[in-house]
């Protein structure tokens, strides 16, 4: 599918799993929303402080699953590889206007970064 919504989408993922949050946020609305499991985010501002840490920090490489989309609206899955989980699934189903990510309905796979967290407290004396 070429619709400028994916073609966006996969530019935003292209980016941040790339490490470029710079160019990643030149992909989104200002006003941008992002709904994700931790609540609601409102604002670029918002949305780089939330993905900023864990694309720059956490993040060893993203595999994608699937991209679909049209001119509105895209939806890609990936299996994120990170520092405390081999696999974490996730998908963002984005809409976009004007050329712009104007909402993000971030879904990812808690139960990887529980479990790490449960062995890192568990190994502490």
């Amino acid at each position: 599918m070429t619709g400028s919504a994916l073609q966006i989408a996969l530019a935003h993922h292209r980016a941040w799993t790339g490490k470029d949050l710079d160019l990643a946020m030149s992909y989104l609305a200002d006003d941008v929303v992002c709904d994700a499991p931790a609540g609601r985010l409102t604002g670029v501002r918002a949305y780089r402080e939330f993905l900023g840490p864990f694309a720059e920090h956490l993040l060893v490489r993203a595999e994608m699953i699937a991209a679909f989309g049209d001119d509105e609206t895209a939806l890609i899955m990936y299996d994120a590889e990170t520092i405390p989980a081999r696999s974490a699934p996730a998908a963002e189903c984005v809409t976009v206007r004007d050329g712009k990510i104007v909402y993000n309905r971030f879904v990812f796979d808690r139960t990887p970064f529980e479990e790490f967290r449960r062995r890192q407290e568990q190994s502490r004396p």
